[in-house]
């Protein structure tokens, strides 16, 4: 591919304590970093700019509008064409086609070989390539004008796929919007659109059904600090899914934590409690344990000192207006340091159904889940058979297995 390139390099980060390289209350040069790359076909803007001193410190080169930008680190092989003069940071490489090649066809070309550019990384944490790796990589040329036609066909056709890819992936967002929104009506208002309602006196809270006891959970829980002990499974609490029923792998978890080999300096739970995370409580790192097991010492467990439905404090405690009252109970100088403490916690307010009426709810929204679940599954496999489609129609286009000049 090389020899197909008018220009190609990385570029670099300047000193990002130095306030004199980055452009904040003036313009400045455009920086492309890997999050201004990520899932966009073109970069238009990005995050930071430079200064002449910046793009000085690191002999960083400015490339011009119609470069192409490759990812050689995270998101390995993905390509977006630049439409701004810009530099970029040591993990894109910029590919600047000659006279000799339609930038589009080469945009194409390398979308073609993204699935197989594994094998031709380096990998310590991640995957990678350098320029040398990149520059050698096979390019088959057909005559320019051929070339151009191609580049035409796929933008109309790939165009056409992925803007049903995108009208599956709104259905998505929206039924995701949808499930929040029921899950959130029913444990805050309940099923009975007819029953009389009373003011909670809780501003999040609001109006909520008259025959609702408005409680502070420190009246439903107390905080218990038991140690683990034995060959007890070592639980993980998700934002997204709770708490798990089993020992996670470490390929299974959302992120990578490091466990110790004591396992007495772990908190014993049993079905039925309220374990969080005390630093992403109020992200929705919480949920109900459904297996006796341990957690980590940084959790608050909370277990139940009446008759009620855990589950169902889970899901009031997971919708938005409760989890910004659980970002306003959390201390801490900046959100990464937000904790939740168990003395806020229990001070937090929320308005409890009777014990049947929970079981109501929980089955209403397992139910609805249920559809919502489906429906999206659909969607996804969808979108899956599409990106399939997409990719069979790039390589078949691109290695002339399908002649096009004629369409």
């Amino acid at each position: 591919m090389k020899f197909l390139l008018a220009g190609m390099g990385s570029g670099g980060t300047p000193d990002t304590d130095n306030a004199d390289f980055w452009a904040s209350d003036e313009p400045g040069t455009p920086w492309v970093a890997i999050g201004d790359l990520s899932d966009r076909a073109v970069v238009t803007s990005t995050a930071k700019a430079l200064t002449p001193e910046g793009i000085a410190s690191k002999g960083l080169k400015v490339w011009p509008i119609g470069t192409l930008l490759f990812s050689m680190y995270a998101s390995l092989g993905h390509t977006a064409e630049l439409t701004i003069a810009a530099a970029t940071n040591q993990a894109i490489l910029a590919l600047l086609p000659s006279d000799e090649v339609n930038q589009r066809f080469l945009c194409r070309w390398l979308e073609f070989l993204k699935p197989k550019l594994k094998e031709h990384a380096s990998s310590n944490t991640q995957d990678n390539l350098n320029a040398e790796k990149v520059g050698n990589l096979f390019v088959l040329k057909p005559p320019l004008r051929e070339q151009a036609t191609i580049a035409a066909f796929l933008d109309r056709e790939i165009g056409k796929i992925d803007a049903l890819i995108a009208e599956q992936e709104k259905l998505i967002a929206l039924l995701a919007e949808k499930r929040s929104a029921t899950i959130a009506h029913a444990v805050t208002r309940g099923l009975n659109p007819d029953a009389p309602m009373k003011d909670s006196g809780v501003a999040w809270l609001g109006r909520v059904p008259a025959h609702w006891d408005v409680v502070r959970l420190g009246a439903l829980f107390r905080e218990v600090q038991d140690s683990g002990w034995g060959e007890l499974p070592v639980l993980s609490v998700s934002i997204h899914h709770g708490v798990s029923d089993k020992e996670l792998e470490e390929d299974e978890m959302e992120r990578k934590v490091s466990r110790s080999e004591d396992r007495s300096k772990y908190k014993e739970v049993w079905p039925g409690d309220l374990t969080y995370n005390m630093m992403r409580a109020w992200q929705g790192g919480f949920g109900a344990v459904t297996v006796h097991g341990m957690v980590s010492p940084a959790y608050v467990v909370a277990r139940p000192t009446k008759d009620f439905q855990t589950s169902h404090i889970e899901q009031l405690l997971r919708t938005p207006r409760a989890v910004s009252e659980m970002k306003r109970y959390s201390r801490g100088i900046t959100d990464f340091r937000l904790r939740l403490y168990w003395d806020e916690f229990k001070v937090i307010q929320i308005a409890l159904p009777p014990k049947m009426e929970q079981s109501e709810i929980s089955a209403f929204i397992y139910s609805e889940s249920a559809k919502v679940d489906a429906l999206m599954t659909a969607a996804k496999k969808n979108i899956k058979l599409m990106q399939e489609r997409r990719g069979a129609l790039i390589a078949a286009v691109v290695t002339g297995q399908v002649d096009v000049r004629h369409t």
